[in-house]
């Protein structure tokens, strides 16, 4: 009996030295606090390489122009949490049949505190049909992290006949 007694006793002194702030049988103590580290300049890897990075080989192709348009009118706006964020999800009403490649776009400039989107689209380059508003309805979603929520109270979806938003409770 005493015997296991005083090696429970003996570990358990062991155990509470680890404790000490500045002891080295502390594990967490064996690294010390992160400081700021001066980091090099990222020298040329290849000379022969121009350092100009807009600079374009002969057989690269042109940068392909926008045609996406602003949907005409925002009907619904929901945004579902997740665990790494949340999703966006966007409902328009397109002003003819056809539209497609829709896309939620952030805003190049953003408001303090709003998270903005531009609902955009692709419409066919030949005439199509009106329809019914069933038929040129057009889904669209983005998802976003906690990163990006964070001190986001609003979040807004532009189209061209009005927006929708989004307030956090």
């Amino acid at each position: 009996m005493n015997k296991p007694l005083a090696i429970t006793l003996a570990s358990a002194l062991v155990l509470a030295g680890c404790g000490w702030k500045d002891s080295r049988l502390n594990p967490s103590n064996w690294f010390g606090s992160s400081e700021p580290a001066a980091v090099e300049p990222a020298a040329n890897t290849n000379p022969l390489l121009p350092q100009d990075s807009n600079a374009r080989g002969i057989f690269a192709r042109p940068e392909p122009e926008d045609v996406t348009v602003l949907i005409s009118r925002i009907s619904d706006l929901r945004i579902e949490r997740t665990a790494a964020g949340a999703i966006i999800y966007a409902t328009a009403i397109a002003s003819r049949q056809g539209a497609y490649n829709v896309e939620l776009r952030p805003v190049e400039l953003p408001e303090d505190g709003v998270l903005a989107y531009d609902f955009r689209v692709v419409y066919p380059e030949f005439q199509t049909p009106t329809g019914s508003e069933f038929s040129r309805t057009v889904h669209a979603a983005r998802t976003v992290t906690e990163q990006d929520l964070e001190g986001i109270r609003t979040v807004r979806v532009n189209g061209t006949e009005n927006a929708r938003e989004s307030r956090r409770r």
